[in-house]
């Protein structure tokens, strides 16, 4: 048996220490490569600066800029109002709520939550959280989904805002209230009818734990982060499309009225302005015909690019794939009626 070794403690030394010095595991090359990287960077930028400003600065990217960001900065402070809205209804509401504001029967549900629309202002951006929110919180989905078509052609600001660009027309006004009215209630109803639940994706909500707020917090942060990217994404969209469109071929099609209707619902989609702005943009086109603007009007709070963005993001490719064709026919055929009744 050994004897035991006696003495004072031995003092550890920078050779034998069992700790690895700070040296280790790190490479020369790598600490004097740090400088040239940097160096690269730099002559990069300066090359970019003289070889691509150039292009940068040309009028139709500045024009795209300009519709991107003029789209994504009219849009973000609805789409927040709406989120918030539908983070308080999903922290604050009662799910039992809703079964007692909207009638049992769900075909009368319908029409109920689409004149509902017009006590909440908001643009289409803010529509489509808080058409999640309610279906997440129990509401027949035709009745969230007519509320969703409703609630930024009908509501106040969008009535004043429609006076104000079509002075002297009140019937202007009257002609988009019932047209955007009519499309709501009969898209919520062929949706009630021949609607599919697989059709439809209801998003999960975070109910969380803690105190009215904190849940309140989770669900709006929740929904901002999903729904603020599919906005960039149409807003993208939407501003390509803007600058790619010649406007020597609008001049040409306002001659024929029923060209002329279409290619304003179409426009309507493809320019995806606010529904708080777009009568002023109807207003301006004079080349084209009243029951025209209208369609412009009806179509363009339901069925755009950056809303299609947002609806696929939030329910689905398998629903915007049959809802948004659905609602772009209801919009052109109940337009053209109203228009020629009352224009």
């Amino acid at each position: 048996m050994s004897e035991l070794r006696t003495g004072p403690p031995r003092e550890w030394t920078d050779d034998d220490s069992p700790v690895p010095p700070d040296s280790w595991g790190r490479s020369r090359s790598a600490r004097s490569a740090l400088p040239w990287g940097f160096m690269l960077v730099i002559v990069l930028l300066a090359v970019g600066r003289f070889t691509l400003a150039p292009h940068l600065t040309a009028p139709a990217l500045q024009t795209w800029a300009t519709i991107f960001v003029a789209i994504c900065v009219q849009a973000l402070p609805f789409l927040v109002f709406g989120v918030a809205l539908s983070a308080a209804i999903t922290a604050f509401v009662p799910a039992s709520f809703w079964t007692r504001a909207l009638p049992r029967n769900p075909a009368i549900a319908v029409p109920v939550a689409g004149a509902a629309g017009a006590v909440l202002p908001g643009c289409e951006c803010a529509s489509v959280p808080v058409a999640s929110g309610l279906m997440a919180r129990g509401v027949t989905p035709a009745a969230a989904l007519a509320f969703l078509l409703a609630s930024p052609a009908i509501n106040p600001i969008v009535l004043v805002a429609t006076a104000v660009a079509f002075p002297g027309q009140p019937l202007m006004v009257l002609a988009r209230f019932g047209a955007s009215l009519t499309v709501a209630v009969l898209v919520g109803w062929l949706w009630l009818r021949f609607g599919r639940s697989q059709w439809l994706r209801v998003p999960s909500r975070p109910h969380g734990e803690g105190p009215g707020w904190t849940r309140f917090g989770e669900a709006m942060r929740h929904d901002l982060l999903h729904a603020g990217g599919f906005l960039i994404v149409g807003g993208l969209a939407a501003a390509t499309l803007n600058v790619a469109v010649p406007r020597e071929w609008l001049a040409a099609v306002a001659e024929v009225p029923w060209l002329a209707i279409l290619v304003m619902a179409l426009l309507a989609v493809l320019l995806s302005i606010c529904s708080e702005a777009d009568a002023f943009v109807a207003a301006s086109m004079t080349a084209f015909s009243p029951t025209a603007k209208l369609a412009f009007l009806v179509v363009g709070p339901m069925v755009d690019l950056k809303l299609i963005a947002l609806q696929a993001g939030t329910f689905g490719g398998a629903f915007t794939a049959r809802f948004v064709p659905l609602t772009f026919a209801l919009a052109v055929l109940v337009s053209t009626l109203f228009g020629w009744l009352l224009l």
